[in-house]
Protein backbone atom coordinates (compact mmCIF):
# COMPACT_ATOMS: atom_id res chain seq x y z
CA UNK A 1 0.00 0.00 0.00
CA UNK A 2 0.78 3.81 0.13
CA UNK A 3 0.65 5.04 3.17
CA UNK A 4 -1.87 7.39 3.22
CA UNK A 5 -4.50 6.74 5.76
CA UNK A 6 -2.45 7.81 8.69
CA UNK A 7 -2.79 8.99 12.03
CA UNK A 8 -2.78 12.72 13.17
CA UNK A 9 -0.46 12.38 16.10
CA UNK A 10 -0.49 15.47 17.90
CA UNK A 11 -3.94 15.38 18.23
CA UNK A 12 -3.75 12.09 20.09
CA UNK A 13 -4.04 11.22 23.55
CA UNK A 14 -0.53 9.62 24.79
CA UNK A 15 -2.86 6.32 25.67
CA UNK A 16 -4.46 6.76 22.12
CA UNK A 17 -1.25 6.93 20.14
CA UNK A 18 0.49 3.85 22.22
CA UNK A 19 -2.63 1.41 21.53
CA UNK A 20 -2.09 2.94 17.98
CA UNK A 21 1.67 1.79 17.80
CA UNK A 22 0.63 -1.61 19.73
CA UNK A 23 -1.69 -2.64 16.28
CA UNK A 24 1.42 -1.59 13.72
CA UNK A 25 4.14 -3.50 15.70
CA UNK A 26 1.16 -6.39 15.95
CA UNK A 27 0.70 -6.05 12.28
CA UNK A 28 4.29 -6.10 11.65
CA UNK A 29 4.93 -9.07 14.14
CA UNK A 30 2.00 -10.92 11.93
CA UNK A 31 3.99 -10.23 8.99
CA UNK A 32 7.24 -12.12 10.18
CA UNK A 33 5.59 -14.81 11.47
CA UNK A 34 3.74 -15.23 8.15
CA UNK A 35 6.50 -14.58 6.04
CA UNK A 36 9.40 -14.05 7.67
CA UNK A 37 11.56 -10.94 7.88
CA UNK A 38 11.09 -10.33 4.33
CA UNK A 39 7.34 -9.95 4.94
CA UNK A 40 7.88 -7.24 7.24
CA UNK A 41 8.67 -4.95 3.99
CA UNK A 42 4.68 -5.29 3.30
CA UNK A 43 3.98 -3.13 6.13
CA UNK A 44 2.25 -0.06 6.02
CA UNK A 45 0.01 2.65 7.56
CA UNK A 46 -3.25 2.31 5.17
CA UNK A 47 -2.78 -1.50 6.69
CA UNK A 48 -2.53 -0.76 10.19
CA UNK A 49 -6.12 1.41 9.87
CA UNK A 50 -7.45 -1.83 8.52
CA UNK A 51 -6.48 -3.92 11.42
CA UNK A 52 -7.52 -1.46 13.71
CA UNK A 53 -10.97 -1.02 12.03
CA UNK A 54 -11.77 -4.83 11.56
CA UNK A 55 -10.81 -5.60 15.18
CA UNK A 56 -12.71 -2.54 16.88
CA UNK A 57 -15.48 -3.68 14.59
CA UNK A 58 -15.59 -7.76 15.45
CA UNK A 59 -13.55 -7.78 18.83
CA UNK A 60 -11.72 -10.91 18.47
CA UNK A 61 -9.68 -12.39 21.32
CA UNK A 62 -6.54 -10.13 21.34
CA UNK A 63 -3.53 -11.28 23.18
CA UNK A 64 -1.07 -8.32 24.34
CA UNK A 65 2.69 -9.42 24.37
CA UNK A 66 5.83 -6.95 25.08
CA UNK A 67 8.64 -7.77 22.87
CA UNK A 68 12.25 -6.62 21.38
CA UNK A 69 12.01 -5.27 18.16
CA UNK A 70 15.28 -4.76 16.04
CA UNK A 71 14.14 -1.47 14.77
CA UNK A 72 13.61 -0.35 18.60
CA UNK A 73 16.27 -1.82 20.51
CA UNK A 74 15.47 0.39 23.64
CA UNK A 75 12.79 -1.58 25.52
CA UNK A 76 10.25 -3.75 24.56
CA UNK A 77 7.71 -2.41 22.56
CA UNK A 78 3.69 -3.60 22.92
CA UNK A 79 2.43 -5.68 20.28
CA UNK A 80 -1.02 -6.83 19.88
CA UNK A 81 -2.45 -10.36 18.25
CA UNK A 82 -5.24 -11.69 17.05
CA UNK A 83 -7.28 -13.22 13.68
CA UNK A 84 -8.23 -9.78 12.15
CA UNK A 85 -4.40 -8.82 12.10
CA UNK A 86 -3.62 -11.77 10.75
CA UNK A 87 -6.06 -11.55 8.04
CA UNK A 88 -4.60 -8.08 7.13
CA UNK A 89 -1.21 -9.13 6.85
CA UNK A 90 -2.17 -12.09 4.48
CA UNK A 91 -4.09 -9.22 2.14
CA UNK A 92 -0.62 -6.84 2.69
CA UNK A 93 1.32 -9.76 1.27
CA UNK A 94 -1.50 -10.37 -1.67
CA UNK A 95 -1.45 -6.53 -2.17
CA UNK A 96 1.99 -5.98 -2.61
CA UNK A 97 2.44 -9.69 -4.49
CA UNK A 98 0.39 -8.19 -7.36
CA UNK A 99 1.75 -4.66 -6.95
CA UNK A 100 4.98 -6.23 -7.65
CA UNK A 101 4.14 -7.96 -10.53
CA UNK A 102 2.00 -4.69 -11.90
CA UNK A 103 5.04 -2.43 -11.35
CA UNK A 104 8.05 -5.12 -13.30
CA UNK A 105 4.98 -5.48 -16.29
CA UNK A 106 4.30 -1.62 -16.70
CA UNK A 107 7.88 -0.34 -16.03
CA UNK A 108 10.27 -3.68 -15.57
CA UNK A 109 11.30 -2.53 -11.91
CA UNK A 110 13.95 -5.88 -11.38
CA UNK A 111 13.87 -5.06 -7.52
CA UNK A 112 9.72 -5.41 -7.10
CA UNK A 113 10.46 -8.92 -9.51
CA UNK A 114 12.63 -9.99 -7.25
CA UNK A 115 10.56 -9.24 -3.56
CA UNK A 116 7.73 -10.50 -5.62
CA UNK A 117 9.40 -14.15 -5.91
CA UNK A 118 10.70 -13.73 -2.31
CA UNK A 119 7.32 -14.15 -1.02
CA UNK A 120 5.60 -15.73 -3.89
CA UNK A 121 5.27 -19.53 -1.92
CA UNK A 122 3.09 -18.07 0.73
CA UNK A 123 1.11 -15.32 -1.53
CA UNK A 124 0.15 -18.94 -3.31
CA UNK A 125 -1.31 -20.11 -0.07
CA UNK A 126 -3.14 -17.02 0.46
CA UNK A 127 -4.60 -16.86 -3.01
CA UNK A 128 -6.30 -20.50 -1.77
CA UNK A 129 -7.46 -19.45 1.32
CA UNK A 130 -8.97 -16.08 -0.04
CA UNK A 131 -9.72 -16.99 -3.61
CA UNK A 132 -12.33 -14.04 -3.01
CA UNK A 133 -10.17 -11.02 -2.48
CA UNK A 134 -7.38 -12.72 -4.79
CA UNK A 135 -9.84 -12.77 -7.92
CA UNK A 136 -10.98 -9.17 -7.44
CA UNK A 137 -7.86 -7.76 -6.77
CA UNK A 138 -6.22 -9.64 -9.99
CA UNK A 139 -9.22 -8.73 -11.79
CA UNK A 140 -8.70 -4.75 -10.94
CA UNK A 141 -5.34 -4.13 -10.93
CA UNK A 142 -5.47 -5.73 -14.70
CA UNK A 143 -7.88 -3.72 -15.99
CA UNK A 144 -6.46 -0.31 -13.94
CA UNK A 145 -3.27 -1.61 -15.73
CA UNK A 146 -4.97 -1.56 -19.31
CA UNK A 147 -6.69 1.54 -18.90
CA UNK A 148 -3.33 3.19 -17.75
CA UNK A 149 -1.36 2.19 -20.77
CA UNK A 150 -4.77 3.48 -23.03
CA UNK A 151 -3.90 6.80 -21.21
CA UNK A 152 -6.98 7.39 -20.32
CA UNK A 153 -7.63 10.79 -18.26
CA UNK A 154 -10.62 10.34 -15.79
CA UNK A 155 -9.50 9.76 -12.89
CA UNK A 156 -12.57 9.28 -11.06
CA UNK A 157 -12.64 5.96 -13.84
CA UNK A 158 -9.11 5.06 -12.72
CA UNK A 159 -9.94 5.28 -9.07
CA UNK A 160 -13.02 3.47 -8.66
CA UNK A 161 -10.50 0.51 -9.81
CA UNK A 162 -8.44 0.87 -6.86
CA UNK A 163 -11.86 1.37 -4.68
CA UNK A 164 -13.27 -1.80 -5.76
CA UNK A 165 -10.04 -3.99 -5.05
CA UNK A 166 -10.06 -2.33 -1.38
CA UNK A 167 -13.43 -2.79 -1.05
CA UNK A 168 -12.99 -6.69 -1.74
CA UNK A 169 -10.08 -6.33 0.72
CA UNK A 170 -12.20 -4.50 3.48
CA UNK A 171 -14.86 -7.26 4.08
CA UNK A 172 -13.46 -10.12 6.02
CA UNK A 173 -16.25 -11.90 6.36
CA UNK A 174 -19.70 -11.68 4.30
CA UNK A 175 -21.97 -10.88 7.46
CA UNK A 176 -24.16 -8.18 8.28
CA UNK A 177 -21.53 -5.78 7.76
CA UNK A 178 -20.23 -6.29 4.33
CA UNK A 179 -21.93 -3.83 2.75
CA UNK A 180 -20.75 -0.77 5.13
CA UNK A 181 -17.03 -2.23 5.09
CA UNK A 182 -17.67 -2.65 1.67
CA UNK A 183 -18.50 1.31 1.37
CA UNK A 184 -15.83 2.54 3.29
CA UNK A 185 -12.74 0.15 1.43
CA UNK A 186 -14.32 1.39 -1.56
CA UNK A 187 -13.98 5.22 -0.87
CA UNK A 188 -10.64 5.00 0.59
CA UNK A 189 -9.65 3.44 -2.54
CA UNK A 190 -10.15 6.00 -4.18
CA UNK A 191 -8.38 8.27 -2.01
CA UNK A 192 -5.26 6.74 -1.78
CA UNK A 193 -5.66 6.48 -5.56
CA UNK A 194 -6.26 10.02 -6.08
CA UNK A 195 -3.66 10.99 -3.39
CA UNK A 196 -0.57 9.06 -5.03
CA UNK A 197 -1.59 10.52 -8.57
CA UNK A 198 -1.38 14.10 -6.80
CA UNK A 199 2.28 12.91 -4.95
CA UNK A 200 3.75 11.46 -7.53
CA UNK A 201 2.72 13.88 -10.64
CA UNK A 202 6.12 15.65 -11.04
CA UNK A 203 8.13 12.64 -10.59
CA UNK A 204 5.60 11.07 -13.27
CA UNK A 205 6.14 13.63 -15.44
CA UNK A 206 10.36 13.70 -15.69
CA UNK A 207 10.35 9.68 -15.89
CA UNK A 208 7.82 9.95 -18.75
CA UNK A 209 5.12 7.74 -17.01
CA UNK A 210 1.44 7.93 -17.31
CA UNK A 211 -0.64 10.29 -14.44
CA UNK A 212 -4.08 11.26 -14.92
CA UNK A 213 -3.22 14.60 -13.83
CA UNK A 214 -0.90 15.35 -15.91
CA UNK A 215 -3.54 16.98 -18.74
CA UNK A 216 -4.71 19.27 -15.71
CA UNK A 217 -1.31 20.55 -14.71
CA UNK A 218 -2.18 23.41 -16.40
CA UNK A 219 -5.16 23.97 -14.35
CA UNK A 220 -4.25 26.82 -11.90
CA UNK A 221 -6.20 25.57 -9.57
CA UNK A 222 -5.09 21.66 -9.59
CA UNK A 223 -4.41 21.36 -5.76
CA UNK A 224 -7.93 22.98 -4.61
CA UNK A 225 -9.87 20.95 -7.29
CA UNK A 226 -7.83 17.73 -5.62
CA UNK A 227 -8.64 18.99 -2.32
CA UNK A 228 -12.04 18.60 -3.48
CA UNK A 229 -11.79 15.57 -5.23
CA UNK A 230 -10.04 14.13 -1.88
CA UNK A 231 -13.16 15.76 0.63
CA UNK A 232 -16.22 13.82 -1.33
CA UNK A 233 -14.56 10.91 -1.56
CA UNK A 234 -13.33 11.18 2.96
CA UNK A 235 -16.93 12.22 3.46
CA UNK A 236 -18.04 8.80 1.63
CA UNK A 237 -15.77 6.56 3.77
CA UNK A 238 -16.43 8.65 6.99
CA UNK A 239 -20.26 8.45 6.46
CA UNK A 240 -19.74 4.71 5.73
CA UNK A 241 -17.48 4.43 9.12
CA UNK A 242 -20.03 5.90 11.66
CA UNK A 243 -22.50 3.65 10.31
CA UNK A 244 -20.79 0.83 11.62
CA UNK A 245 -21.16 -0.17 15.64
CA UNK A 246 -17.72 0.93 17.01
CA UNK A 247 -16.90 2.29 19.95
CA UNK A 248 -13.73 0.52 21.47
CA UNK A 249 -10.47 2.92 19.54
CA UNK A 250 -13.63 4.75 17.82
CA UNK A 251 -11.75 7.92 18.41
CA UNK A 252 -8.36 6.37 17.24
CA UNK A 253 -10.51 5.57 13.94
CA UNK A 254 -11.82 8.90 13.69
CA UNK A 255 -8.39 10.85 14.00
CA UNK A 256 -7.67 9.18 11.19
CA UNK A 257 -10.69 9.30 9.46
CA UNK A 258 -11.42 13.03 9.47
CA UNK A 259 -7.97 14.37 10.25
CA UNK A 260 -4.62 12.21 9.68
CA UNK A 261 -5.70 11.61 6.06
CA UNK A 262 -5.83 15.35 5.90
CA UNK A 263 -2.62 15.93 7.22
CA UNK A 264 -0.74 14.20 4.39
CA UNK A 265 -2.49 16.00 1.95
CA UNK A 266 -1.12 19.05 3.15
CA UNK A 267 2.36 17.83 3.42
CA UNK A 268 2.27 16.95 0.29
CA UNK A 269 0.56 20.33 -0.57
CA UNK A 270 3.57 22.08 0.79
CA UNK A 271 6.46 20.14 -0.72
CA UNK A 272 5.20 20.95 -3.82
CA UNK A 273 4.79 24.58 -2.66
CA UNK A 274 8.44 24.84 -1.75
CA UNK A 275 9.63 22.76 -4.64
CA UNK A 276 8.07 25.34 -6.76
CA UNK A 277 9.41 28.52 -4.54
CA UNK A 278 13.04 26.67 -5.23
CA UNK A 279 12.69 26.37 -8.73
CA UNK A 280 11.51 30.11 -9.14
CA UNK A 281 14.48 31.52 -7.40
CA UNK A 282 16.82 29.45 -9.72
CA UNK A 283 15.30 31.06 -12.85
CA UNK A 284 15.79 34.83 -11.13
Amino acid sequence: MYGYIVMNKPELKIREYDRYRAYYCGLCKALKTDAGMRGQISLSYDMTFLALLLSALYEPETVEKKERCIVHPVGKQTVLENSCIHYVADMSLLLTWYKCKDDYADEKKVSKALYGTMISGKVRQIEQTYERQATVIKEQLAILSELEKQQVGDIDQLSACFGTLLSEVFVMEKDEWESGLRTLGFYIGKFVYIMDAYDDLEQDVKKGCFNPLISKMQNHNLDEWIYQLLVMAASEFAKAFERLPIVEDAEILRNIIYSGVFCTYTAIRNRKNREMEAQHEKSI
